[in-house]
């Protein structure tokens, strides 16, 4: 199953780039409180989803960029190297956050069907438990994307 294999390596080091990118869009907009605790709050959610997925991980065989890994150019997501200021730096750093956080449950459910072809028990019912909670920060981003949107975009500063 080396595929799949490559698919939980994508998806314990993408959980761990959405958790980073939480914290530093939470830390960069501090000012926001409820950006800087939700953020912190999913992040930790992230945080718990890579250590959960570890044990797999390396059962799966995981490997570390540059160990002659066979995978496709461009595989993993860059993560945010900082945040841009004010209202409408706020709104793209909500807009990076949903896009990253769309790439892990995308890649939680494609790594659930391969884990039910397998009758991987334990992969599929973590990968169940995790992308719903992954849901469940996509729809928080989306309703801060919502509010912040009209303050970033109609009103002068």
């Amino acid at each position: 199953m080396p595929h799949l294999a490559v698919y939980v390596g994508l998806l314990h080091r993408s959980e761990q780039t959405l958790a980073d990118a939480l914290r530093t869009v939470g830390e960069g907009h501090a000012a926001e409180g409820d950006v800087y605790h939700t953020c912190d709050t999913l992040a930790k959610m992230s945080e718990e989803h890579v250590r959960r997925l570890g044990p797999i991980a390396r059962r799966y065989g995981e490997q570390a960029a540059g160990e002659d890994v066979e995978e496709p150019e461009r595989l993993h997501a860059d993560g945010l190297a900082g945040v841009r200021e004010g209202p409408v730096g706020l709104l793209r750093d909500l807009q990076d956050l949903y896009v990253l956080g769309t790439l892990v449950q995308t890649t939680w459910t494609a790594v659930a069907q391969a884990a039910q072809g397998a009758r991987d028990r334990e992969l599929l019912e973590l990968a169940h438990a995790c992308e719903g909670e992954t849901g469940r920060q996509l729809s928080w981003l989306n309703t801060r994307l919502k509010a912040a949107a009209p303050q970033a975009l109609l009103v002068a500063t």
